[in-house]
């Protein structure tokens, strides 16, 4: 009895206060309507694209997740250069939680794109520079997750996980800047001049910009902070729960 109240004691403490759960809670309901809202946007509010039909609506979508994605994974550098400076958990929480949410965000971006390329380009896959740079990038956060359940030890873990984090984003940056760079690229670019070879391409009207506007704002703002407060909440309740259960197994 004497060793359970501690322990208890201990996770009540550590537990997350009711004014954060409340004001995360209410984060999450905002993102929830702002992401409907966008949708509705996407397909009802823009007009049809004349070349492309209505798959140019998944654009929307398409766009913004890698917008959030970038923010997310920017996420885990952050905490990875916080971790090896101060060597505390709660950095290494925000890296792991940055790369959970933006592969998640990037496999979106993957998907979104196969689909809308099946109509466009005839086929669900082509080694296009961009496409085969974001399939990279998303291999590459894969690793970073598989790192972390190769290595037993948790500081070794960490401060491994913590360096292939940083230099993992430069997949993101070549990604993101790679059809600017490459002149064989078909793939086209929504926001900027699109390469001379590019197919698919369509110009940003009015309305079309202002919905492309409003879908990144809430994917790359709202979604991935939403996303990854909740899976920091999650990643302390499991270092929680392994402090407690390595305490328990000594006693």
């Amino acid at each position: 009895m004497s060793a359970a109240q501690p322990l208890s004691t201990d996770l009540q403490a550590a537990a997350p206060s009711a004014a954060r759960t409340r004001v995360l809670k209410l984060l999450t309901v905002i993102t929830a309507i702002s992401i409907l809202f966008g949708v509705y946007l996407a397909l009802f509010a823009v007009g049809r694209d004349i070349e492309q039909g209505d798959v140019q609506r998944i654009f929307y979508l398409h766009i913004s997740s890698f917008a959030g994605a970038f923010v997310a994974f920017s996420c885990t550098v952050v905490g990875g250069l916080a971790y090896l400076r101060t060597r505390n958990a709660k950095w290494d929480a925000l890296a792991v939680a940055g790369v959970e949410v933006g592969l998640a965000l990037a496999l979106m971006n993957l998907i979104t794109g196969a689909v809308w390329a099946r109509p466009i380009w005839n086929t669900w896959w082509t080694w296009d520079p961009r496409l085969t740079s974001d399939a990279i990038m998303c291999l590459t956060y894969a690793a970073y997750l598989m790192l972390r359940q190769g290595i037993e030890n948790p500081e070794t873990m960490r401060r491994f996980a913590s360096v292939y984090g940083i230099l993992a984003f430069t997949t993101v940056i070549i990604t993101f800047i790679i059809t600017r760079i490459r002149p064989d690229t078909i793939h086209p670019v929504v926001i900027g001049a699109n390469p001379q070879n590019a197919q698919g391409a369509f110009g940003l009207t009015v309305s079309i910009s202002m919905v492309v506007s409003y879908n990144m704002v809430v994917w790359s703002v709202l979604v991935p902070w939403t996303l990854v407060w909740w899976r920091i909440r999650l990643e302390n309740m499991h270092q929680r729960v392994q402090t407690l259960r390595a305490r328990l197994m000594e006693e």
